[in-house]
């Protein structure tokens, strides 16, 4: 009998984590439970800080509200905890255990955790530990593996085109190539989709290694058009053929969190395609405008739809689980599958060979669609 629940946000923030909040929230009222947010994701349920959502003033109208009423954390490894000694020294602990005598000492018989691949590894490795989670697909890069979309990713898609929208104007006028870098890290769904949805002539996504000599052929056999423009979409993590992506090491220390960072992908491109085809080039990195701001009415239905699901499938008892959604239904699948060959306790560093990232086949429609209207994918 579930009786009180908590919810955690991890990871970077996207539109529509207060709607899922709000939907679990919802359906726990409902149906006479008690919900609880954990402040500031597993940090918070680490050092035991949360508070009551139901009944709470904080959680009203919060429907159309970006971010995370109860905050998020990034780079917070439970199993391999960065600690600072008192005489400076730093050392590495594993503190799963207190996050599971914190929960069971509050009695929350389920905790939600709402996140992407790194996220929901870490809520597999607490359900080994005995905690009853139920993972949300979050992310705008869409690469959560099982199910077919995430939330947060069709706001970060809607940024994107508004922004295609914008630069085509000036990409016209000025006789221009204008290039977009947006993120996704090792999968191209913001960029393909994006494209299509923008009308860009070009798109380059880490799935397809790409051949600047394509793309600036491309553009060139525009020019011969009498098109004197060109617009160009850069995924984050798209490389070229025979080369690396655009990265450089964070500040975060690679034992607490992923720190591997994407940039530079969409300036180098631009520099490139200026040399091989004679027009200005200007390059437009939108970074975290995509994370941002009001979800789209799509996204908000989504995560209302994620949440109120998981809070059904705590009811039923089903926990170690993913909400997803497969051909259009709401499903679930068990974290186990969603963790793929990942199995090592604690080990949450995505887009690693073993992470069981969701990344754009080519034989996917939205490949067919793009190489159908004419846009260039770099190969």
């Amino acid at each position: 009998m579930i009786k009180k629940v908590a919810i955690l946000a991890n990871g970077g923030d996207v539109a529509g984590l207060n709607p899922v909040i709000r939907a679990i929230m919802r359906t726990a009222q409902t149906n006479g439970i008690e919900c609880y947010g954990f402040i500031d994701g597993y940090k918070g349920l680490l050092e035991n800080n949360f508070i009551r959502l139901d009944g709470n003033r904080l959680a009203d109208g919060i429907l159309p509200k970006g971010g995370s009423i109860i905050g998020s954390s990034t780079n917070t490894i439970v199993f391999n905890y960065k600690v600072t000694n008192p005489d400076g020294t730093v050392e590495y602990k594993d503190l799963s255990d207190l996050c599971v005598e914190n929960v069971k000492k509050d009695e929350f018989d389920c905790v939600f955790t709402l996140g992407g691949d790194s996220t929901q590894k870490s809520a597999r490795d607490l359900y080994i530990k005995g905690i009853n989670t139920i993972g949300v697909p979050k992310t705008i890069d869409n690469d959560v593996a099982c199910t077919d979309i995430t939330f947060g990713y069709n706001t970060a898609v809607s940024v994107a085109a508004e922004a295609l929208d914008r630069l085509h104007t000036t990409a016209e006028t000025h006789h221009r190539i204008m290039c977009l870098e947006v993120m996704g890290r090792y999968a191209g769904w913001i960029a393909l989709e994006s494209a299509i949805a923008g009308g860009a002539d070009a798109a380059l996504i880490p799935e397809i290694p790409y051949d600047i000599n394509k793309v600036a052929e491309s553009i060139n056999k525009r020019i011969a058009r009498g098109k004197q423009f060109s617009v160009v979409v850069v995924s984050e993590g798209a490389a070229p053929k025979d080369g690396e992506a655009s990265t450089f090491t964070s500040d975060v220390d690679s034992k607490s969190g992923i720190s591997v960072k994407f940039a530079g992908a969409g300036d180098k491109v631009s520099k490139e395609l200026q040399k091989l085809t004679g027009l200005e080039s200007r390059c437009t990195t939108l970074g975290y405008m995509q994370r941002g701001g009001t979800p789209t009415a799509y996204d908000r239905v989504l995560s209302t739809k994620y949440g109120a699901k998981a809070m059904e499938l705590a009811m039923e008892g089903k926990f170690g689980v993913l909400t997803v959604i497969k051909d259009g239904k709401l499903d679930y699948v068990s974290l186990e599958d969603v963790v793929g060959n990942n199995k090592k306790l604690g080990e949450v560093q995505g887009g690693t060979e073993d992470s069981n990232v969701r990344l754009v086949t080519m034989d996917h429609e939205l490949v067919k669609t793009a190489r159908d209207i004419g846009i260039c994918l770099g190969d």
